[in-house]
C-alpha cells in the first residue's frame, strides 16, 4: 500500500505563530548609520552623502526584517526559524521568565541543545525533544509570548 501524501501546509491548522522582530529601539539604533554615511560622503558630495546615508539605513532595516525568524506550531510540527521538529517528538514545553529564562539561556544550557535565541526577547520556552535519533535533548526558543507558545505545544 503506498504511503499517504504528507499534509499540505495550506490545509494544516496553525495553533501558534510569532515573528521575532526586533524591538523599535534597534531600528532607532540603526539610525546612527545616517550620520555615519553623511560624515563619510558629505566631503565628496552632498547629494551622494544623503543617498548613501538613506541607502545604509534602508539596507540595515531590510536586513533586520529579512532575517527575522518565525516560530510556528502546526498540527504536524514545531518550526523555529529554519528548523522543524515533528509534533510526535515534542515533549514537555515549559515557559520560562525572568531569572529562570536567564539561567536556561546560560548556566543550564546544554551544548547539544537547539537554540533560537534573540537578545531583545527575554522570555524563552524549553521544549523537550523525545526523538531518539536527534542529538539535541531539548530546544530553547525565545518568545515574547512564552506562555501561549508553551500552551500551543501542550495541546
Amino acid at each position: 500500500m503506498p504511503d499517504a501524501p504528507a499534509p499540505s501546509r495550506r490545509t494544516e491548522t496553525i495553533a501558534y505563530r510569532e515573528r521575532l522582530t526586533p524591538g523599535p529601539w534597534l531600528f532607532v539604533a540603526c539610525g546612527l548609520l545616517v550620520p555615519a554615511g553623511l560624515l563619510a560622503f558629505l566631503p565628496i558630495d552632498v547629494t551622494v552623502g544623503i543617498i548613501v546615508a538613506i541607502a545604509l539605513y534602508a539596507a540595515a532595516v531590510a536586513f533586520l526584517l529579512l532575517t527575522t525568524p518565525t516560530i510556528e506550531v502546526s498540527d504536524s510540527e514545531l518550526r523555529a526559524g529554519r528548523a522543524s521538529l515533528p509534533r510526535e517528538f515534542v515533549g514537555e514545553a515549559t515557559a520560562l521568565h525572568g531569572q529562570d529564562a536567564f539561567i536556561a539561556r546560560g548556566q543550564q544550557l546544554d551544548a547539544r541543545a537547539f537554540t533560537l535565541l534573540r537578545g531583545f526577547v527575554k522570555d524563552v520556552v524549553r521544549v523537550e525533544n523525545t526523538d531518539p535519533q536527534d542529538p539535541a535533548p531539548y530546544w530553547v526558543i525565545s518568545s515574547r509570548h512564552a506562555d501561549r507558545l508553551a500552551a500551543a505545544l501542550t495541546r
